[in-house]
């Protein structure tokens, strides 16, 4: 009986980081050689150089220390032999590389055959395409090597995966660097199950975890047998390790006899809760913040982010601030305080009205004649984002701005107000959803750390005398649905009409957000957790006339 052990190893490496990610794959090769004796440990796509590596890969100097970093961690690989996913130099480009390391040498390299150019991905820009055939033998099994988008390809004839299957691999590795949204982890299951029953071959799919920028990375790496059956899930939004141990007795096929490490998977508003956790501490951690500064205005989208940043970072190192005008209610100013107590983190209060009534006196003759409006409105807004942006700079910290995806796709923020800051937890997040995520927090920690108020309380900016949202926008559970048929899966106008959302509303709704790609284009970046955000995903000129007809 022939039988093959292969350790999944996922780590979450930092971008351009060469030393720090080789240790990190050395520690965790050394761990899964002490823990499960695998024959073969497997790292995620780009695991020496994070991913994604963007126009980094366009440097030669960084392509060179890719290589020299990569021997030099090859000659400590001593045991197991072991799969790394790197950028290496490829001719005049870059390769996106599945590297076979043994015996302390680089022993077989593969680089990507299909490079995605659609959503997120922009990889025909930076790397070449490989042309290798990616079998390798491990314990004299015969395996294929890919990398992420290889195996979602759906032409057989192109597909390397199949065609390494067809050429005699009883094993198919797929390292990957598959980025977070809601619901992703049931299409991965979905391709694993069809793949291995296409090509009648265990599959092992080990995925990247950690935050890079607007992405997160969920790591639930997989393994699955030739029948199609998911049998292993790593750990969901962490490091972690697993283990599949293949049988093969006589000319049979490969058999999964054990799953070792295998993680409950959580789902729905949990899993999206802690890609936003996950996605904000990397943020701030890779980036040497060492405190985040968020604006309480009271209301429960700053609640949320002062939540999710305190689960993120720890209570000691988020500072709410409150900046109160006249137009902020008793309710609103008690709330804010109410949840800085509850999370356990810095508080202060600044309040804004002398300021801004100083900003009214200069700007008196220039407005003379001119009834108040807009204008004084964002003013209280850009006096808040200039007082958090000076203790920024003053004490180095990451300001985190607080717009939900209902705001920012409608332009219902004030630019260079609550637009200002460095992060955005809740740019992708719909309304709809932060009230969900609000409900979640509260039942996980059970307790009401947002209080009832704020979550009962009909959302305003408190920038005049009775303001409501739903003064300028729809209802939120109207205006997500439009918002997630024209952003999100790009609508027609007239298509938005059949789904029943109301002429007058549909129209108002596009008007705002074609209107408001210069304020996107301006705003922070922000974690994205839909299958399409703004910023990487849905990239729109400015200037554009063109509308539904």
């Amino acid at each position: 009986m022939k039988s093959l052990s292969i350790a999944l190893c996922q780590i979450n490496p930092t971008l351009g980081d060469l030393e720090g990610n080789s240790k990190k794959i050395l520690g965790m090769y050394r761990n899964a050689a002490e823990k499960y004796r695998p024959d073969l440990a497997v790292f995620p796509e780009c695991a020496l150089t994070g991913y994604p590596t963007e126009d980094l890969v366009l440097k030669r100097s960084f392509l060179k220390e890719c290589e020299r970093t990569l021997g030099k961690l090859a000659r400590e690989v001593r045991g197991p032999a072991a799969v790394i996913g790197t950028a290496l130099p490829s001719g005049r480009a870059a390769g996106n590389a599945a590297v076979l390391v043994r015996d302390g040498r680089v022993a077989a390299i593969y680089a990507k055959h299909i490079l995605p150019n659609t959503g997120v991905f922009d990889e025909k820009r930076t790397f070449l395409p490989g042309r290798e055939s990616g079998l390798v033998r491990v314990g004299g099994i015969r395996i294929g090597l890919s990398v992420c988008e290889d195996l979602w390809e759906e032409d057989p004839r192109l597909n390397p995966a199949l065609l390494q299957a067809r050429m005699g691999a009883e094993v198919l590795i797929n390292i990957s660097a598959s980025p977070f949204y809601a619901g992703r982890l049931n299409d991965r299951r979905s391709l694993l199950r069809r793949r291995a029953r296409q090509a009648r071959a265990a599959i092992v799919y080990v995925n990247l975890v950690g935050g890079q920028d607007e992405l997160v990375f969920d790591g639930r790496s997989l393994a699955a047998d030739s029948s199609g059956r998911v049998r292993l899930t790593a750990p969901s939004f962490q490091e972690g390790l697993a283990c599949a141990v293949f049988e093969k007795s006589g000319r049979a096929k490969l058999s999964l006899a054990r799953a070792l490490g295998s993680a409950p998977v959580p789902e729905g508003d949990e899993e999206i809760y802690r890609a936003l956790v996950l996605g904000t501490r990397d943020y701030a951690e890779k980036n040497r913040f060492s405190k985040a500064l968020v604006g309480l205005s009271g209301g429960i989208d700053s609640a949320l982010t002062a939540a999710i940043a305190a689960d993120a970072l720890g209570p000691d190192r988020v500072i709410g601030v409150t900046m109160p005008s006249r137009f902020s209610s008793s309710g609103t100013r008690s709330d804010a305080r109410t949840v800085a107590a509850n999370l356990g983190i810095e508080f202060s209060e600044i309040p804004i009205q002398g300021v801004f009534e100083k900003f009214l006196e200069t700007l008196c003759a220039s407005f003379r004649g001119k009834p108040p409006g807009v204008a004084e409105e964002n003013l209280q807004s850009r006096i808040r984002g200039m007082i958090l942006m000076a203790l920024s700079n003053k004490f180095g910290h990451l300001v985190l701005t607080t717009g939900n995806k209902s705001e920012v796709s409608t332009g219902y923020c004030t630019l260079y107000g609550d637009t200002a800051g460095g992060f955005g937890v809740l740019k992708d997040v719909p309304k709809t959803l932060v009230y969900r995520l609000a409900g979640f927090l509260n039942r996980s920690k059970g307790r009401a750390v947002i209080p009832d108020s704020v979550i009962r309380r009909p959302p305003s900016a408190e920038l005049r005398e009775g303001q409501k949202d739903q003064d300028t926008l729809p209802p939120y559970d109207v205006l997500d649905g439009i918002i997630r048929g024209y952003v999100e899966l790009d609508s027609s106008r007239a298509a938005l009409l059949r789904t029943g959302f109301g002429r007058e509303n549909i129209d108002r709704v596009l008007r705002m957000i074609d209107a408001s790609e210069y304020k996107r284009r301006q705003s922070p970046p922000g974690i994205k957790i839909t299958p399409r955000a703004f910023g990487r995903d849905r990239r729109m000129p400015i200037t554009n006339r063109f509308r539904e007809p």
